[in-house]
């Protein structure tokens, strides 16, 4: 994580030019100094990650053990699903809005140096997590959002391409193609099944001096509509992580997660004493009790999932979701697998 002063002030210039002000440090050990950890503390190295992750776990955490900050581990995890074609809820292939278009969202947390930073409504870069971090470590900003982003990531060297793959292309003409029976498309009757996904994938990683990092990145709900922005980069929702006790993230349904903080709200769960599964599952009957009328089912179900993830300081680690049957990666001294996630209710 460490920057030579070349490479910052190399950096800000191009910034300068596209009419963005970097943050200026108040001393040069500022950027990127770990934060101590406390006498005699021992920890536990783990990664922990929504069960897209499983082959990003293990890579994560070989990169913590080879010395790695944990933010930057996390963040080469995610880069797999985001620079996937095949993972049509991340980063390039993602399915798009409801115009075609691909939007990426993403945000990032770094404990040691309490900072973050965050990109929404992102076009045409296939890794807004790298894009995020840079908004991190660049500016004196948290979140870019649009076309401020866009141009920022082009600033920064980041290549433009078009995310939209035809495999997600044609997903979109099919999903558009049954909006509406009297409009000018034709409407396919046979065997397709139209794709809708929330998919994101959410990272956190600990080392053994106890600094964390955490990572979300998503395209977001497919089909929205152009301009939503969900949970993912927004810290505190999406993901959240605090040196001095752990880190959470999400994935599922964003806007019953921006309702309650919830990635904050796991967090300070934690900090009250709670073992991160027992803070996943309070946090979830929060958001049942702040879900509205129209998204309930029978018995007061949601109507949708949602899926959280939480690592404590101290390398132990947890995942929730609202239904049975969920899963979530994680990689620690035994491996790489997946895990059984904890839940509310049985489907």
């Amino acid at each position: 994580m460490p920057l030579s002063r070349r490479d910052f002030l190399e950096r800000s210039a191009l910034l300068s030019a596209a009419g963005f002000v970097p943050r200026v440090p108040s001393s040069w050990a500022d950027v990127g100094s770990p934060a101590e950890a406390p006498a005699g503390f021992r920890g536990r190295p783990c990664v922990v990650s929504s069960s897209n992750g499983i082959r990003g776990v293990k890579v994560a955490y070989d990169k913590m053990l080879a010395g790695e900050d944990p933010l930057d581990a996390a963040i080469a995890g995610v880069n797999i699903q985001e620079l996937d074609p095949d993972d049509q809820s991340v980063g390039l292939g993602g399915l798009p809005n409801e115009e075609g278009v691909v939007q990426l969202d993403a945000s990032c947390m770094h404990g040691p140096t309490r900072r973050a930073g965050s990109v929404a409504c992102i076009e045409g870069i296939a890794t807004p997590s790298l894009v995020a971090k840079a908004v991190m470590d660049y500016t004196d900003h948290v979140m870019l959002v649009g076309e401020g982003a866009g141009r920022f990531a082009k600033a920064m060297g980041f290549k433009e391409q078009n995310l939209l793959t035809e495999k997600s292309r044609q997903d979109w003409m099919r999903w558009k193609s049954r909006l509406n029976a009297n409009d000018a498309w034709l409407d396919h009757n046979d065997d397709i099944k139209i794709k809708f996904t929330t998919g994101t994938i959410n990272m956190n990683a600990v080392n053994a001096n106890g600094d964390l990092g955490s990572v979300t990145t998503t395209s977001g709900m497919a089909w929205k509509v152009p301009g939503r922005i969900g949970d993912s980069p927004i810290v505190g929702a999406g993901q959240y992580c605090d040196n001095a006790v752990g880190a959470a993230g999400s994935t599922g349904r964003g806007e019953a997660n921006i309702k309650t903080c919830a990635s904050f709200l796991i967090v300070e769960f934690m900090r009250q004493g709670m073992a991160p599964q027992q803070a996943c599952l309070k946090t979830l009957e929060r958001v049942v009790a702040m879900t509205e009328a129209r998204l309930l089912g029978a018995g007061g179900r949601p109507r949708f999932d949602l899926e959280f993830y939480a690592l404590t300081k101290d390398g132990q680690f947890g995942g929730a979701t609202l239904y049975s049957g969920g899963k979530f990666a994680v990689c620690d001294e035994r491996g790489a697998r997946l895990e059984d996630a904890a839940f509310l209710y049985r489907r």
